[in-house]
């Protein structure tokens, strides 16, 4: 199945694939052919422009030998007032054929060779025009009706319509461009699009093909898991019992084990006392005389007494193991009881409790407020935070005040968090797990323990639904984050005893 869920899955990505590369392709050939048209369609402008000035350039120079025609033959006035206009505007229409080809250098000279032909036209019309006015009408008819004025005229058609065939040519390939263009991107449009269609179909049937497996799958897992909540509730009773018998057994083996080491510590009494008469036999002069009675002085006055205290305590030791071991196994017996618990007092107790032992060590206590309020259980909440203000005070630096910070931080999973804080001599990165272990201390021994004091926090701590972490540097301080549920859940607890 697994298999056959990255092959499908694989199949999916490359049709999406396709699809997104197709369309970065249709993208690119987008702006592509949209380059394309906006260089044809100003072309097309262009050349559009350019006939327009080369055409009104044209017209504007045969209305004023229009003008001057009908005045040279009626000698009315009224002729020169076209031809006037014509002229005055000559020169406005040829800037406009200016602007029109001023990005085409190959063109300079057929506009040089236009406004050469057109001035000299123009002067031609102005040299009649003015003879009429003079009255010499017959020298101007003779100018007209020779070949000068004629050759004039048809130079400047000829040019004009040379420059305008060229543009023509221009302007016809522009268009031809633009259809091309708009042929080629229909084109690309609908291949683009049948590729993505193909590509979603494609993705749309492996997806459903996916989605049938998944079904089959799920409902393989219901029949599977036919049961499983009761074998997973059957497990639980069986470890609890397990457990509940573990602790059984180490309160009787403790309890066991006493009564041998309670005999142990009687003979050694009985010892004790015995020793007192031997130790006066010992102070006997004549005891020197008698052979082996010097080896036997030293044994009574300095062996025996020697074994003796390390009889004693080595029996003391394993006598506060025992009642640890003990004391463990009750509180894995006790059943938790929720309450509500208003943090602000809870602390406030804590801190009354030690508060003979910081006046005699000029130390302080700090409580951030204001503290939320829990349910849980009072008792091992107890047990928990006055033993780690208690190592607060007993782990301290010589010389240095002790200071304890306790305060509530921000929790990601909606648990309270409430961190105690010291500036005490701190524990060595290597032993930071270690001092969590039953019978393991770390650093300097020159305090009493049996080490037994972060396990039992960490056991209870875990009980209650939280857990503990540690931070710490060596010769700075330790910070210990203690995170809680809000409210203590001991249903099944209950329902299991």
């Amino acid at each position: 199945m697994r298999n056959n869920s990255q092959g499908l899955l694989r199949t999916t990505y490359a049709y999406g694939v396709a699809g997104v590369l197709t369309l970065i392709l249709l993208l690119a050939a987008s702006f592509w052919l949209v380059a394309k048209t906006q260089s044809a369609s100003d072309d097309v402008l262009q050349s559009r422009e350019k006939l327009g000035a080369l055409s009104n350039l044209l017209a504007t120079v045969l209305d004023a030998e229009t003008g001057q025609r009908g005045y040279l033959l009626t000698g009315e006035s009224r002729y020169l007032e076209p031809y006037q206009t014509a002229s005055d505007n000559v020169a406005k229409r040829t800037a406009a054929v200016d602007s029109a080809f001023r990005n085409d250098a190959s063109d300079k000279p057929f506009i040089d060779q236009i406004h050469t032909a057109i001035d000299t036209k123009l002067s031609e019309l102005a040299r009649t025009v003015e003879l009429k006015k003079n009255g010499k009408s017959t020298e101007a008819l003779a100018v007209v009706n020779g070949d000068t004025g004629k050759a004039l005229m048809d130079r400047v058609r000829l040019l004009v319509g040379e420059l305008t065939s060229k543009v023509d040519s221009v302007l016809h390939r522009a268009v031809d461009q633009q259809r091309t263009t708009a042929s080629l991107a229909r084109q690309v449009a609908m291949g683009a699009v049948l590729i993505i269609l193909l590509a979603a179909l494609g993705a749309v049937a492996t997806i459903v093909k996916y989605t049938r497996e998944l079904v089959s799958a799920r409902q393989e897992m219901e029949t599977m898991n036919v049961g499983l909540e009761e074998r997973v509730k059957e497990r639980t009773a069986d470890l609890k019992r397990a457990n509940e018998e573990i602790q059984r057994f180490a309160y009787i083996v403790s309890h066991d084990l006493r009564a041998p080491l309670v005999n142990v510590m009687g003979y050694t009494s009985e010892l004790e006392a015995s020793l007192d008469s031997l130790s006066k036999i010992a102070d006997d002069p004549q005891l020197a005389a008698v052979p082996g009675g010097p080896e036997a002085k030293v044994t009574i006055q300095t062996d025996i007494p020697e074994s003796l205290g390390f009889i004693r305590s080595s029996t003391k030791k394993m006598d506060s193991l025992i009642k640890a071991i003990l004391k463990l196994s009750r509180e894995g017996q006790r059943v938790l009881t929720a309450e509500e618990i208003r943090l602000d007092e809870f602390f406030n107790s804590i801190a009354a409790g030690v508060q003979h032992r910081l006046s005699e060590l000029d130390g302080e206590i700090h409580i951030g407020k204001p503290l939320p309020v829990i349910e849980s259980d009072r008792v091992a909440l107890e047990q928990i935070f006055s033993n780690l203000v208690d190592n607060a005070l007993k782990y301290g630096v010589v010389g240095r005040p002790p200071k304890i910070d306790i305060r509530q931080v921000s929790s990601g999973w909606g648990a309270t968090v409430v961190e105690v804080e010291d500036n005490g001599r701190g524990i060595a990165t290597s032993d930071h797990e270690r001092v969590f272990d039953l019978f393991r201390r770390a650093g300097p021994q020159d305090q009493q323990g049996e080490g037994i004091g972060l396990a039992h926090v960490r056991a209870l701590v875990r009980r209650l639904g939280g857990e503990i972490t540690m931070t710490s540097e060596l010769g700075r301080g330790t910070t210990f984050r203690v995170a809680l549920p809000k409210k203590l859940q001991i249903q099944s607890e209950q329902a299991s005893g």
